[in-house]
């Protein structure tokens, strides 16, 4: 089981996190092996410049001291090899690298190097030494490198050299030297000391007082090597003297230095040593870094990863780290388990999780996994919680916490199997409150009845009244049209002024009609014609139209489910009811947006249909017509579908689009839903019972010759209603007919039985006593070659049967046009 690094302090967390690190033959933290992540975090911890390298191109990796020295290389050296990195020393340092690759480490001191970092060639001197770095298995895969950018120094020395010999020849020239070199020691944060190996005497910055508390600035070497630990001291007298005998110029060495409270320090110290043009040792300059605190941390972090590992391997309750990943469902929509403890497969009973995602795991119950996560991740809350596992049955005992820093997009879970303990608590409950839940549904389940009773009685009241409206209205409407479609022939031809009027006054009236008609849609009364119908095919036909009626902005799209059911509607009135939606669905995004049609085939269940008062069990056929546009809160849904109810400005729409399409839904046998939040869009959903038949798309009707004129046919006009009676006479003798008139179904059969050359019966089907149905099943038993067209604003139940047409009856309605009128009744008796 890999373990993953707890990068949580360290400054370069963010920087790894948002690193892109795919090109990289090491690749992402996570994966890394665990000698490497172990390297990395000594690293991370050490003050001092550090870089690694490793794998078969010894990929970089460095810390923020390192980073400073890297100039312009950073960050993109990170993960990159390293002979692409330094490419311009690569000839200096590769026999180096080689040789620690080899198995033996390197120290050199003050390397000259010409590198190039801030876009141009610099000379640079580095102190560095190289150090092997092993797998598990003892096999060198890499190295690392604790490096100081000597520059500064070797500049400085440089010009000390030159000060120091040019003072030679000139003693004025030497305090100035001096104090060149005083302003360096003071401008550096290192214990800098200065032994005059002539005497011995030893001239130290403050830093020594600020690092060890020693309040002093002079000293000898001999101090310097009492303060120095016993078990170091002689090692590094031989070192040093080594140096300084031998020829040498560089030294380095790490010890043991006691403080003035006689605490020790953990020091890395390095040297130069000047000497005279014959070579003879004068002075040595060097620098004391104390790593007491980083190597505090990397004991104490060691110290601490042994700790977490101990308890993590031997409690009893299951222990995991989830990261939060964006995918298919969106944002922090699936985790991955990254680290996992023994005991979480005796809890969960589910094994190998590390790396796998949940909605891999549990893809059934995911969603409700990631949500109670997410809100631990999002608010930063910790929760306690019960939830029953339903992969392996188990009901666990949860709590959740984030990790900081939130960034990390880590929770971590601790959980305990409680299913005996649960199963013993659900029986004990379940006996105590037996009784009042029974009592607390029976009380939900009577105020549900009643809300959906009051709800439909509602609905029918208003359609009832809507109804009546629509008809009476229908009346005036067509005494308005009959007039003016007169008007038009007999006293305003020629008059063009006349005629505009006219028109204007034609286009409210069937305006008017088309707000009777949607009112009539809502109430259950308008006269349907359905077939066997695929609904698949009626979207499909409807491309054209709805690009037009959508216009350039909305984006359409229709997903069209395979094998959809057959259903019995009349096509027209659907193609409305989609148009209506899609229209309404545009409205609602002035912006512009998406606009989607979906079918399904949907089986309602008892349990659905009980949820769903108005919805019978059974087979539906589903269109759905979803938008992302703003959506509506709870209290304007519930309300969409009542008639003259609206969202929209004074002027827009008169609120009856969506009630048409309930009242054709209801009176089709199905019914129509609505699914919608603010900002979260809105889907209207059409369900219509499902139909075994095959089915065919109704067929344009031919373009057929113009009207036969009229043959001097007798017509018995029957209507209770005195101007419109009187209209319509006027409107059939106008087209050439011989008209009777009867204001009642007693005076239209007297007619009848005394003019045997009535060829046509054209009446009104509401009225009193005796209907316009009941009329013309009377006028039939008498004359059965008699043809009827009936004239109607709304049907009520007199000519349907199950909220249909009946077969083979004949109906034009009200207002009508002349041309629609001489169209009608041609083909009524003509047989067509």
């Amino acid at each position: 089981m890999r373990e993953p690094i707890d990068a949580s302090g360290w400054p370069q967390a963010a920087l790894l996190a948002r690193h892109d690190w795919s090109r990289s033959t090491i690749g992402a933290p996570a994966q890394w092996p665990r000698p490497l992540r172990a390297a990395v975090a000594m690293l991370f911890d050490s003050p001092v410049p550090m870089w690694l390298a490793w794998g078969e191109d010894l990929a970089m990796v460095y810390n923020d001291a390192y980073a400073a020295m890297l100039g312009g290389k950073h960050p993109a050296a990170l993960g990159a090899p390293l002979a692409e990195v330094w490419r311009e020393v690569w000839p200096d340092v590769a026999p180096l690298i080689e040789q620690t690759l080899a198995g033996t480490g390197v120290v050199r001191n003050d390397l000259p190097l010409v590198v190039r970092r801030k876009g141009f060639d610099e000379p640079a001197w580095f102190t560095f030494s190289y150090t092997p770095l092993r797998d598990d298995d003892g096999a060198i895969r890499g190295l690392s490198c604790t490096v100081w950018e000597t520059t500064g120094k070797m500049l400085a020395q440089q010009e000390l050299a030159a000060s120091l010999e040019a003072a030679q020849r000139r003693e004025a020239d030497r305090q100035e030297v001096e104090e060149r070199y005083r302003l360096a020691r003071l401008a550096t944060n290192d214990a800098i000391w200065d032994w005059r190996l002539a005497d011995g005497h030893v001239v130290w910055n403050q830093a020594v007082t600020t690092l060890f508390g020693h309040a002093l600035e002079h000293t000898t070497a001999d101090w310097w090597l009492d303060h120095i630990h016993p078990d170091d001291r002689e090692r590094i007298g031989v070192a040093i003297h080594a140096v300084i005998d031998h020829g040498g110029t560089s030294w380095t060495g790490e010890y043991r230095f006691r403080r003035a409270d006689g605490s020790y320090a953990d020091i890395f110290d390095r040297g130069t040593v000047l000497r005279d043009a014959d070579g003879r040792p004068l002075r040595m300059i060097g620098a004391m870094l104390d790593l007491s605190e980083r190597n505090a941390a990397i004991a104490a972090l060691r110290e601490s990863e042994r700790q977490f590992r101990t308890l993590f391997e031997s409690i009893d309750e299951g222990f995991c780290v989830i990261e939060f990943l964006d995918g298919p469902h969106g944002p922090l929509s699936d985790y991955v388990h990254v680290m996992a403890n023994p005991a979480y497969e005796a809890n969960a009973g589910i094994p190998n999780v590390v790396g796998r995602r949940v909605r891999e795991m549990v893809p059934l119950e995911a969603e409700a996994w990631v949500e109670t996560y997410r809100q631990v991740l999002v608010t930063g809350e910790p929760v306690r919680f019960r939830r029953e596992l339903q992969a392996t049955g188990r009901h666990l005992e949860l709590a959740a916490l984030r990790i900081e820093p939130p960034e990390r997009r880590q929770v971590a879970v601790l959980f305990q199997d409680v299913s005996q303990r649960h199963r013993a608590e659900i029986a004990l409950r379940d006996m105590n409150e037996t009784l009042e839940r029974r009592v607390i549904e029976g009380v939900a389940e009577r105020v549900r009845i009643e809300d959906a009773l009051r709800q439909a009685q509602k609905m029918e009241a208003v359609g009832q009244l809507t109804g009546g409206i629509a008809h009476d209205f229908n009346n005036m409407l067509a005494v308005v049209n009959s007039a003016l479609e007169l008007l038009g022939r007999r006293f305003a031809a020629g008059d063009d002024k006349a005629l505009h009027y006219i028109g204007m006054a034609k286009g409210g009236v069937k305006r008017a009609a088309q707000l009777t008609q949607r009112l009539l849609a809502f109430s259950r009364q308008q006269a349907l014609k359905p077939g066997a119908l695929s609904v698949n095919r009626l979207v499909g036909s409807m491309t054209d139209l709805l690009a037009h009626a959508l216009g350039g902005n909305v984006r359409y799209e229709a997903r069209l489910s395979e094998d959809l059911w057959l259903t019995w509607a009349d096509a027209n009135q659907l193609e409305n009811a989609i148009l209506n939606l899609a229209v309404n669905a545009r409205d609602a995004m002035p912006d512009g947006g998406h606009l989607r049609i979906e079918t399904a085939n949907v089986q309602v269940d008892a349990a659905k249909a009980a949820a769903n008062p108005g919805l019978a069990a059974g087979d539906y056929v589903t269109v759905a017509v979803i938008d992302d546009g703003a959506g509506m809160p709870p209290e304007v849904a519930a309300k969409a579908f009542e008639p003259f109810f609206t969202t929209k400005e004074v002027g827009r729409g008169t609120g009856l689009g969506l009630s048409q399409v309930y009242g054709f839904a209801r009176q089709s046998g199905g019914l129509v839903r609505i699914d919608s939040a603010p900002g979260a869009g809105t889907a209207v959903r059409i369900y219509l019972p499902r139909h075994a038949a095959q089915a065919e798309l109704p067929a344009p009707s031919p373009a057929g010759p113009a009207p036969r004129r009229a043959a001097g046919e007798t017509i018995l006009v029957v209507e209770d209603e005195d101007a419109v009676r009187t209209l319509s006479v006027e409107m059939l003798s106008e087209l050439g007919y011989r008209v009777l008139a009867a204001d009642n179904a007693s005076s239209a059969l007297r007619l009848l039985d005394g003019h045997p050359e009535v060829a046509l019966l054209f009446t009104d089907v509401i009225m009193p006593q005796t209907n316009g149905r009941q009329l013309a099943d009377a006028a039939l038993a008498l004359r059965p070659a008699l043809k009827t067209l009936f004239a109607t604003g709304y049907s009520r139940n007199a000519l349907v049967q199950g909220e249909v047409l009946d077969p083979g009856v004949e109906v034009i309605a009200k207002p009508f046009t002349l041309a629609e009128l001489e169209r009608r009744v041609r083909a009524v008796l003509d047989g067509a």
